[in-house]
């Protein structure tokens, strides 16, 4: 009855930035009407949405282009224009806080937002410097994340010896973090 295609794909520029595209196109396999909007043709796009988020190597937006090649209301692309709002933002840790704090509710479009949430995915899986420990010696931010990358599970004592069975350090009452805990500790 419905058919939604997402697709991300992740770029190294020559200048040093990053290039993370996102499209989502929605069909149906047959024609429809949404009535006072419009009638479509089977397989004929509902939503067809382009989206590009430029980064720098610390995961800072620097530029936002987005594109809807197809949409079924008129206002529709009015919801462009407040993503620029993600320009100097950081994809990380509360990113989908972030976007429902510039995009969230009427401000934006749910089909972009989607796009947006798993767009983090595609910039960590883009660059390779993602998957090394940090500078300060801490785990990347993968590990402990998802039930393979456990801190005490084989692929992180195969892949990461180092951090296998690390626990992140103490936070005193002031909220300054502790001295780091050595592996296996």
């Amino acid at each position: 009855m419905h058919t939604r295609k997402v697709e991300y794909r992740g770029f190294e520029r020559d200048d040093g930035l990053w290039d993370i595209e996102g499209e989502l196109q929605d069909t149906k396999p047959h024609a429809f009407e949404i009535e006072g909007e419009g009638e479509w043709a089977p397989n004929e796009p509902i939503h067809h949405m382009h989206l590009r988020v430029t980064l720098d190597n610390n995961m800072v937006i620097r530029e936002v282009a987005v594109a809807m090649d197809a949409h079924p209301h008129a206002p529709c692309p009015q919801a462009m224009e407040p993503m620029q709002g993600l320009i100097g933002e950081t994809l990380g840790r509360g990113w989908r806080k972030t976007i429902e704090r510039h995009l969230g509710g009427i401000q934006g479009c749910t089909h972009l937002r989607e796009l947006l949430f798993n767009l983090a995915t595609a910039a960590f899986q883009t660059r390779s410097a993602s998957f090394a420990p940090t500078a300060d010696g801490r785990p990347p931010m993968h590990l402990g994340q998802c039930l393979a990358w456990d801190f005490n599970g084989p692929v992180v004592e195969k892949v990461y010896p180092m951090f296998f069975r690390w626990q992140p350090p103490a936070r005193s009452k002031a909220g300054v973090t502790g001295a780091l805990q050595e592996p296996g500790a």
